[in-house]
């Protein structure tokens, strides 16, 4: 399968890439696949240069027994930057056990103070919460790739994110480039 391809050919750019754990998992299982972390980082490196890429997660209490434990170390290991918070665990109205908590405040830090160093953001959220950031960031001169989905019912994507963004490409699209095991 050929490289992404992105809208414009700035292949001499600096990249970074913020993926917001929670919502693209979320986004990827709504579509039916799992993310390939290995692929995804070969395919934008089609876009430039990747200076950083960075992952955002909430982490159980219980650490020994989160079931997203393994796929942290393996992203610490293999060129990502981890961010991890402890969530707080609690009973839904179900009896099941969810988690409290995200890491919206340290993805928007750090897309900031990295801000500088990149010639284009990608973006894997679909929250609706990050309009104001991107915003920001472009008027740093930043062009801002956002990776969400518009093909589920409802929509994974805020429509004010994707209308901020100077790029947006549906995660649907990319499911044979990205999705382990396809």
């Amino acid at each position: 399968m050929a490289p992404f391809q992105p809208s414009s050919n700035i292949l001499s750019s600096k990249v970074g890439l913020f993926i917001d754990g929670p919502n693209l998992r979320s986004t990827s299982k709504a579509l039916g696949f799992d993310i390939d972390f290995k692929r995804l980082l070969s395919q934008f490196e089609s876009l430039g240069s990747i200076a950083r890429a960075f992952y955002y997660t909430i982490i159980s209490e219980d650490q020994a027994n989160d079931s997203i434990r393994p796929l942290v170390d393996w992203l610490d290991y293999n060129g990502y930057t981890v961010i991890t918070k402890t969530g707080k665990d609690f009973l839904d109205a179900n009896g099941r056990r969810q988690m409290r908590g995200n890491t919206h405040i340290e993805l928007a830090v750090d897309a900031m103070a990295h801000a500088s160093q990149f010639d284009e953001m990608v973006l894997f959220s679909g929250d609706g919460s990050f309009r104001t950031l991107v915003e920001a960031v472009q008027r740093r001169g930043v062009r801002v790739t956002v990776v969400s989905t518009m093909s589920t019912q409802p929509p994974m994507l805020a429509d004010e994110l994707r209308r901020q963004a100077d790029v947006f490409i549906d995660l649907a699209s990319l499911r044979g480039r990205l999705g382990r095991g396809v």
